[in-house]
């Protein structure tokens, strides 16, 4: 079937189990920034995938890394065998982290990384004969997962609600949303009750049954990019540290350079104990993510660690992700990221040209855009207009490429797109995102007006 000129596949008449609800693009190649359809109609990716493909397509390095250990050794059982390459990248991703992480353990990705972290903090202080501590409390807001145990940490609603009888009784503190403060603050008049509200839910569950801490260091497809005040995790921190809890930090979405810095949470000068990593680690050209656990951590395991998969610690996969990390390194992607962020970040202030553009924010490559009914009363639109997906679609129509989100205020209402080029962008290339992102909102405008 074809849509203005567009090529897509109705998962309906094929054998898939689709994901979504409706047809899909039939994409067919990439190349840089740039993917192609069936129809050979050029799109920019102005989002990475869903903020995944951080070195672009095509990069031959790439292959070459995943075909060479496909010719050498294409699976090795981690539980009884070692590969030469897994060590490596083990070694490239502790180097790549905060010094105080230094033990790497591999997984197939964001949700396996989440998890691995919570199983990996649950049986630390097993080890160290507090076994009362299992419960992992996070934020309303965020999103850490699909498997049920990454699902139970999250605070994304509309992914739970399906499964809520299935999930874990983990209990959950406002998000920090400067945007729409839970507290009714302005920053003038902020003494960040949402990081102080860490102690007060662990007093409440009572400190020695809590395990873990878990927080996105910018709130990624839930809140549409929403970065944590300057002070926050330095309270929390220090709150996690005062009752023995450890803390996490969810990478997944904001590592390897897609806010300026190796790693978000180096912006506010915190290590955490174990950080979730995947997506920017093997830039979307297979499945790889980790659990990156500090010394202290992985000191208190006298037993092995009872967790793993078939696939952990996949010889290709860590091929793929080495393979990244040097060419993330070696062509400077970081520093770029924070230069075209500047650039980025700055374009998109064009967009309050529109009314119904309530707030533009972001950090490095990473910018998110939340769209409301009523700027100065930060009125959301009704659900059933669907904002997000209307301007999904019409940047769709004009070639390129985001990442849509709802529920941003409630879990029901508020829309939001998630904006996020691949690392490599250039200005020029920036200046066409902000184009044609410009054009498509200002179409649905008119629309929503007609």
């Amino acid at each position: 079937m074809a849509v203005d000129g567009k090529p897509f596949l109705d998962p309906v008449e094929t054998r898939l189990f689709s994901r979504g609800s409706g047809p899909l693009l039939k994409l067919v190649r990439g190349e840089g920034i740039y993917v192609w359809d069936e129809a050979g109609n050029r799109y920019i990716d102005g989002s990475s995938g869903p903020i995944c493909v951080n070195i672009g397509y095509g990069v031959r390095e790439v292959w070459d890394a995943a075909l060479k250990q496909l010719e050498r050794l294409p699976f090795a059982h981690s539980f009884h065998h070692a590969v030469e390459v897994v060590v490596k990248c083990a070694e490239k991703l502790a180097e790549f982290t905060p010094p105080s992480l230094t033990r790497v353990f591999f997984c197939c990705g964001g949700s396996e990384a989440t998890e691995s972290a919570a199983k990996m903090a649950r049986q630390y202080h097993l080890e160290r004969g507090e076994g009362s501590r299992y419960k992992v409390i996070a934020r309303w807001q965020s999103y850490h997962g699909n498997t049920l145990g990454a699902l139970s940490m999250s605070g994304n609603i509309q992914r739970r609600r399906l499964y809520t009888p299935m999930l874990l009784d983990f209990p959950h503190i406002p998000p920090a949303y400067c945007y729409r403060c839970w507290f009714g603050k302005t920053p003038e008049s902020c003494d960040l009750e949402c990081a102080w509200a860490l102690e007060t839910a662990i007093k409440a569950v009572g400190p020695e049954y809590v395990s873990a801490f878990i927080a996105e260091p910018v709130v990624g497809a839930t809140l549409g990019t929403v970065p944590a005040p300057e002070d926050y995790f330095k309270i929390i921190r220090e709150i996690c540290d005062r009752y023995g809890v450890l803390f996490i930090a969810d990478e997944v979405m904001t590592g390897f350079g897609r806010t300026g810095r190796r790693f978000a949470l180096e912006h506010y000068g915190v290590e955490p104990d174990i950080m979730a990593v995947a997506k920017g680690l093997s830039s979307g050209y297979i499945p790889l993510g980790a659990a990156v656990a500090s010394e202290r951590v992985y000191e208190a395991f006298k037993s092995p660690f009872f967790h793993g998969h078939t696939y952990t610690g996949h010889p290709v996969a860590c091929a793929v992700g080495l393979a990244v990390m040097e060419y993330i390194e070696r062509h400077n992607l970081v520093e770029r990221a924070a230069e075209m962020g500047r650039h980025l970040l700055r374009r998109l202030q064009d967009l309050y040209d529109y009314g119904i553009v309530g707030d533009v924010r972001g950090l490095g490559l990473f910018a998110g855009i939340e769209f409301v009914a009523d700027r100065e009363s930060k009125k959301p639109f009704p659900p059933e207009k669907r904002v997000h997906q209307r301007v999904y679609e019409a940047c769709l129509r004009n070639g390129l490429l985001i990442y849509p989100g709802s529920g941003t205020v409630d879990g029901v209402r508020g829309d939001h797109i998630q904006v996020a080029p691949p690392l490599i962008v250039g200005h020029g290339e920036v200046d066409e995102i902000v184009d044609r992102l410009y054009k498509s909102i200002g179409e649905v405008k008119r629309e929503l007006r007609g």
